[in-house]
């Protein structure tokens, strides 16, 4: 059909296993203004945003270095623990 548009569709790459998804297809996590580092269901909470595929296979190989890259924040492991026990409840 002539002068149909597609509509433009935001690709994130996944931190852990590099793969190129939607952004809606991520779950995002965030560093707040306030400097803790959460989970963002929704994907709307200001702050500087990462993000993983919903594979509970990324979520075993995140580790400190490769998040404290992304939210350009030192991250602890007791951090990361609790990201991952909050996580298992979206997938």
């Amino acid at each position: 059909m002539p002068g149909t548009r597609r509509k433009h569709v935001p690709q994130r790459t996944c931190i852990a296993c590099q793969e190129k998804r939607a952004k809606r297809e991520l779950i995002r996590i965030v560093r707040t203004p306030q400097g803790t580092v959460e989970i963002d269901p929704k994907g709307k909470r200001p702050g500087r945003g990462a993000y993983l595929c919903p594979r509970p296979a990324c979520w075993d190989l995140l580790d400190e270095r490769k998040l404290s890259r992304a939210l350009k924040r030192r991250v602890s492991a007791e951090e990361i623990a609790a990201l991952r026990a909050s996580a298992r409840s979206l997938f």
